[in-house]
């Protein structure tokens, strides 16, 4: 029998694709939107910082979320270690326009020519780069130029970049500062605290679909303990450890199921 009939789970616990009405009220997840959209409002730039599963991209997700599509163009990527033409080529996928050449000057106008359509449409374009820690210096230096219209006059590209809390460092190197004088607003996640970790585990049972608590207060606090409070360990300890309650028969978890199930994860 699987972990989820022996409970009986309605829906997969603890997953990462939750329906947006069903995240849970996260600490910093009502600043985070705001800025963000702050940041919408005046074409300018937002980070959003904090350690790996912390929730930055869960929170850029809700964020995102309030837009509606008839009157933002969002484009979300994923930045890697690669030259400035592999993140223009990326943005020109998802702004839909063709990204077929390597020459830097062709990539910047064409997307340049695609935000202009986009605000001819009288729609906001918005360009979110998750794991902007990655990216180069260089990138760094030129993504500013994707935003400058009419002599800089017409800020039509708001961006948001999230990463990791080495970011703001690379943001303060001289050639990074026409990008980083853009920013306007920066908020930072961090691990949940003991309570909000028990809220957390609560929330995520009951929209699974079971009203048991099947967590005590020493598993929580074992979750809470071993994943330094952050989103992403805790979900896979708190999957784990069900999956090890359920194979002994055991109907609710103890601290020994967490500490097995962090045994099996880095």
């Amino acid at each position: 029998m699987s972990y989820k009939a022996f409970f009986g789970f309605q829906k997969e616990p603890f997953c990462q694709d939750i329906p947006l009405n069903d995240l849970y009220p996260l600490p910093g997840l009502q600043a985070v939107t705001e800025r963000f959209l702050y940041a919408l409002s005046l074409g300018s730039v937002s980070l959003v910082t904090g350690d790996v599963g912390s929730g930055k991209s869960t929170a850029l997700r809700h964020a995102a979320g309030k837009l509606h599509p008839s009157q933002y163009k969002v484009v979300s990527v994923v930045a890697t270690t690669g030259p400035m033409a592999d993140i223009l080529k990326q943005i020109c996928s998802g702004f839909d326009v063709d990204g077929q050449t390597n020459s830097l000057a062709r990539l910047t106008q064409t997307i340049k020519s695609a935000i202009l359509e986009i605000a001819n449409r009288k729609q906001t374009p918005v360009l979110i780069i998750d794991e902007a820690s990655l990216l180069r210096l260089e990138v760094f230096a030129q993504l500013h130029t994707l935003s400058q219209f009419d002599m800089d006059s017409r800020p039509l590209l708001p961006m948001i970049l999230a990463g990791q809390n080495n970011l703001m460092d690379n943001l303060m190197f001289h050639t990074s500062r026409p990008l980083a004088s853009r920013i306007l607003g920066k908020s930072h996640l961090e691990g949940l605290k003991y309570k909000d970790m028990a809220g957390y585990i609560k929330h995520h049972l009951k929209i699974a679909g079971v009203k048991e608590q099947l967590f005590p207060d020493e598993a929580i606090l074992a979750i809470h303990q071993g994943s330094g409070g952050l989103l992403r360990r805790a979900n896979l300890l708190a999957k784990g450890a069900l999956i090890g309650a359920a194979r002994e028969k055991c109907q609710v978890v103890s601290p020994e199921h967490v500490r097995i199930a962090a045994s099996e994860i880095m």
